[in-house]
């Protein structure tokens, strides 16, 4: 029998909360605030997210979208980045930020069941400050006993080595932990540092190929609002639970990897299943 899984690491931005557009607007208001015509439409957006990291992705949209202008602002792209920062943060202090349906609800199970919870993400440690601060319901930010930011590590996802940190900083081996991530490059970084990984698809991120993952669902669901079932583990239950992540991975050993084909790991059956 697989040893139940003794932590899980969030994702931020997607993940913990739907923030995009909230970096969106941050970007196209700090452009604006520049004097610059740079404007990012939500088609443009999604396109530029393949890229992780936000002054890499000013890097790649100068690169590809705006190579005359880009030796003139190459330089600049730090302290654009830091503009935007400042100002999505001042955004989060705005409006009421809520967490997405059953992460408030799965890292209190977690946590009040011995379980550590902890953070790999791509965007800096102030974003992630501040996405606590405000969002709701309040999620004590101690809950996390591990933080790796962006900023923190040489190379961001797909690269595991935000995940290879936690995993250091944590003294667990990847086979004990689970990732939660909202893209196709998050679940490829957990993948590569051998992380068990389940996928919460958001606003930007409905089209990718989540390969990899052990199960797919429009979210975590609720009590009184269960997720949507996308693919792998889960079809036939209405919330992640602690209790229900232990139970899909302890199946996943009937499997081969690779055996359900294009885009996800294959599903995990019930032993009746494989009795029949």
């Amino acid at each position: 029998m697989r040893a139940a899984v003794k932590a899980l690491i969030f994702d931020v931005d997607g993940t913990l909360v739907d923030t995009e557009e909230i970096h969106r607007q941050a970007f196209n208001e700090t452009f604006a605030s520049l004097g610059l015509d740079w404007n990012w439409h939500r088609a443009l957006y999604g396109k530029l997210l393949q890229v992780t990291g936000g002054k890499e992705r000013l890097l790649h949209y100068l690169a590809r979208y705006r190579p005359d202008e880009a030796p003139e602002w190459a330089d600049g792209v730090k302290e654009i980045h830091a503009l935007k920062t400042a100002r999505y943060t001042a955004l989060l202090e705005q409006g009421e930020i809520a967490f997405r349906p059953g992460i408030a609800r799965l890292i209190e199970e977690a946590v009040s069941t011995g379980r550590r919870v902890a953070i790999a993400t791509t965007t800096t440690r102030a974003n992630v400050v501040a996405l606590l601060q405000h969002a709701t319901p309040k999620i004590n930010a101690s809950a996390f006993e591990v933080i790796v930011a962006g900023d923190e590590v040489a190379r961001k996802k797909p690269s595991p080595e935000v995940y290879d940190e936690v995993l250091r900083q944590l003294g667990i081996p990847a086979s004990q932990c689970v990732a939660i991530e909202d893209s196709a490059n998050g679940v490829l970084s957990a993948c590569r540092a051998g992380i068990p990984t389940l996928a919460t698809p958001s606003l930007y991120t409905m089209g990718d190929d989540f390969f990899g993952a052990f199960a797919v669902m429009s979210d975590l669901g609720e009590p009184q609002r269960s997720f949507v079932h996308i693919d792998g583990a889960g079809f036939d239950e209405e919330m992640v639970s602690v209790a229900a992540i232990d139970r899909w991975l302890s199946l996943s050993r009937f499997l081969p990897r690779g055996s359900r084909g294009k885009g996800l790991h294959p599903p995990l059956v019930t032993a009746l299943e494989m009795t029949q």
